[in-house]
């Protein structure tokens, strides 16, 4: 059996929950080492469910990250 298809607790009770966790988990670990590793001034991303994230770099060096999580109701 695939480790794919078993869902946790937390995924049964709210998906919509762990959908923005792993969006922000995503945004804050892989896109910003992406945008760090190599050297992007401004980056944006969208996950074609309405989630979007937008990197870029300050004049002192910082990374500034703003990203939102889309719920449909």
């Amino acid at each position: 059996m695939s480790k794919e298809n078993i869902l946790t607790m937390e995924e049964e009770l709210d998906p919509e929950k762990e959908r923005r966790k792993r969006w922000s988990s995503f945004v804050e670990c892989e896109a910003a080492n992406f945008f760090i590793d190599n050297k992007i001034e401004k980056m944006t991303i969208e996950d074609g469910n309405g989630s979007k994230a937008k990197f870029s770099r300050t004049k002192d060096g910082t990374i500034k990250v703003e990203y939102t999580s889309t719920m449909n109701l």
